[in-house]
């Protein structure tokens, strides 16, 4: 029986299947935006072995809150105390643009009408100062019914501390909704606001994550197929009844794949620092990898703005969950080249996706995107997934040329990605504090190897690695990942005792736990944001305090000679699985080059074209030279050179 990993993306659904034998293979196929089920049955139909079960990263988070046609934001209440009906709306006084005097805030996500204060109160020790009155709760619940809400978020003062009002105020709604949302489940920690905000959030994406799975159940067992799990944003996989409680967990689940398999490959082969560079046909992510396991944030603004890969405080709705620590830019292969009012050329953020995409791809698209860019310079071939599908250089030539001269314009397209897409590899890197020399650049996705070389070059950064099943590098990421079950507790008074009793409640849970990770979230006492740091067994305050002043030293220059408070801690359950075997291509001999093309570089160069699963190990390639294979293109750029590592792996070298 084959497990099948499936990743969305906004352009391709990739597949990888690995088969009982421990050999894997994968298929890619185009997207469907507005219903993405449909591309994941119709590909997971396609597959001719018996599938016991499949794992699945999805956007529908995301989509969500970013307004995705046809996923409209269900009717929510939010049940808070008495004089803290606003705070949702209040927010932070974070300006996206400073100086902008038009600028609205995110709508909030519960109107003022829905949402309802209650007599109770819980002081900041954990002192019930007001036990809540289940008839208010009772009169506000039917109020909310008749007019239509289907969702309802609990966020009670202090309930981080002492959840017992929360807890009697969910009993009775659950009797009047299907979908109950109480911040002391989901979001156990201090900060008003943003607890708010995490909870109300995942009171949205209830209803639609839970229809969502029940009809990607429904398409499974016609397939014979009855056990899936899906991607977190820290990470791991968790099953449907988990991602339906929490939602609020599945908002970066596509991208967190990703990290995923860059990290456990990094283990395999051997490297500490790695870089992940996924470039896909809508945007591009980076990530810092750190002797093989990615960075970690514990909060994230969704459905906000963007600027070079940076999330700006006070667009969106802040998420306070674990979530491995990204920089994304939209530039994908399929982002569109087009000039500004001044003539200037510019590149993305609009992406041709996968209806209609690229022109070069013949489906209708007339606007120009980095993979015609390619396709004229000869940088990719005239076909993708290995001959099944044509593309129209032709075609690709005339629409550059609507925007100058088509070699020009491509050159140059490319060159401004590149600055672009290195900024990102900045904020995952330097700063966070790290040089990013000291690090190897693991490129993925469709796009990645055609531009790591160049990015690369950006940084300083003198060897690139290209993973097995580059084109699916994200749907592997699911099948080296684990299980993975999170919990937390603010202001513990004993930290190893606390973390034991999260780990008990986790083990009692589940049932199975193969190991537990630790985190804690750190400040100097007075200040006013925490930092995440790993913690150890036994849990001490002398190694926390350590470590976060390394860590405080790394992220800001300085550190201070102030005592510290440990705000919140948390722990992960980790259940392994197995995970495919990666082996050295089996071509023996020398590999020759299957054909030679004009390939424009500094000028047109005649460019040998090598099949990548015909490359024996250790034969080192020069360039400049493309090899190519069923999801991606490598281009070697002059002065570079790659060979073939004994897990599979390509090394592109300067």
């Amino acid at each position: 029986m084959a497990v099948v990993a499936v990743d969305v993306g906004g352009t391709f659904t990739d597949f990888v299947i690995l088969k009982s034998d421990g050999t894997i293979y994968s298929i890619k196929i185009l997207s469907t935006p507005r219903s993405p089920e449909v591309a994941v049955l119709d590909g997971l139909r396609r597959i001719r072995e018996p599938i016991s079960e499949v794992l699945h990263a999805t956007t529908i988070g995301t989509n969500t809150l970013l307004g995705q046609v046809g996923l409209e934001i269900p009717k929510v209440a939010l049940f808070t105390t008495k004089g803290f009906r606003d705070v949702i709306e209040i927010g932070r006084q974070n300006r996206p643009r400073l100086y902008d005097l038009f600028f609205d805030k995110p709508r909030p996500l519960v109107p003022r009408e829905l949402r309802f204060e209650v007599d109770e109160r819980v002081l900041a020790d954990g002192t019930v100062a007001k036990q809540v009155d289940p008839r208010a709760v009772e009169e506000y619940a039917v109020k909310a019914r008749s007019m239509g809400v289907v969702s309802v978020a609990v966020s009670y003062l202090h309930s981080y501390i002492n959840p017992v009002n929360e807890e009697v105020t969910g009993d009775v709604l659950r009797k009047y909704f299907r979908y109950v949302s109480l911040s002391s489940k989901i979001a156990p920690e201090p900060r008003e606001y943003e607890r708010t905000s995490t909870t109300v959030v995942n009171a949205v994406l209830m209803p639609i994550v839970s229809e969502y799975i029940a009809r990607f159940s429904e398409g499974l067992k016609e397939l014979n197929i009855d056990r899936f799990y899906i991607m977190s944003s820290a990470g791991g996989l968790i099953d449907a009844n988990e991602a339906m409680e929490r939602p609020v967990q599945l908002i970066e689940s596509g991208p967190a794949a990703g990290a995923v398999a860059v990290a456990e490959f990094s283990r395999l082969i051997g490297a500490e620092n790695i870089i992940g560079f996924d470039m896909g046909g809508t945007t591009a992510k980076a990530s810092s990898i750190l002797k093989h396991e990615p960075e970690v944030t514990t909060e994230y603004e969704v459905g906000g703005e963007a600027h070079h890969g940076r999330l700006i405080k006070g667009s969106g709705y802040p998420v306070r969950f674990p979530f491995i620590d990204l920089a994304e830019v939209s530039s994908g292969g399929g982002t569109i080249i087009w000039r500004d009012e001044a003539g200037a050329l510019r590149v993305g953020p609009i992406s041709a996706g996968a209806d209609p995409g690229p022109i070069c791809y013949g489906r209708g698209g007339r606007e120009s995107t980095l993979t015609d860019a390619n396709v004229a310079l000869g940088r990719i071939g005239e076909y993708l997934l290995g001959g099944e599908m044509r593309l129209d250089r032709d075609a690709a030539i005339k629409g550059l040329s609507r925007l100058g001269d088509p070699i020009n314009v491509a050159l140059e397209a490319i060159r401004l990605a590149t600055i672009e897409m290195a900024r990102a590899v900045r904020l995952v890197t330097v700063e966070r504090g790290l040089d990013p020399r000291d690090f190897t650049l693991m490129a993925f996705g469709g796009a990645g190897p055609q531009f790591a070389p160049y990015i690369a070059e950006e940084l300083g950064i003198n060897s690139v690695i290209v993973p097995p099943e580059p084109g699916a590098f994200s749907a592997l990421g699911l099948l080296m990942a684990d299980e993975r079950f999170e919990v937390r507790a603010s202001f513990p008074r004993n930290l190893e005792d606390e973390f034991r009793r999260l780990e008990d409640e986790l083990l009692s849970r589940l049932g199975r736990v193969d190991y537990f990770l630790r985190y804690a979230d750190v400040r100097y006492i007075g200040q006013g944001w925490e930092l995440t740091i790993p913690v150890g067994k036994p849990a001490s305050m002398g190694d926390v305090e350590k470590a976060f002043n390394d860590r405080h030293y790394a992220t800001y220059g300085f550190k201070l000679n102030k005592p510290i408070e440990v705000v919140t801690i948390r722990v992960f359950a980790v259940i392994t699985r197995i995970k495919p075997r990666f082996k050295a291509t089996k071509a023996e001999g020398e590999a020759k080059p299957r054909s030679f093309r004009k390939v424009f570089f500094d000028e047109w160069i005649e460019v040998p074209i090598y099949w990548r699963e015909e490359i024996p190990t250790g034969q080192v390639i020069d360039g400049p030279a493309i090899i190519e294979e069923y999801g991606s293109t490598i281009v070697i750029p002059p002065r570079w050179k790659a060979a073939v590592g004994k897990h599979g792996e390509v090394r592109i070298m300067h």
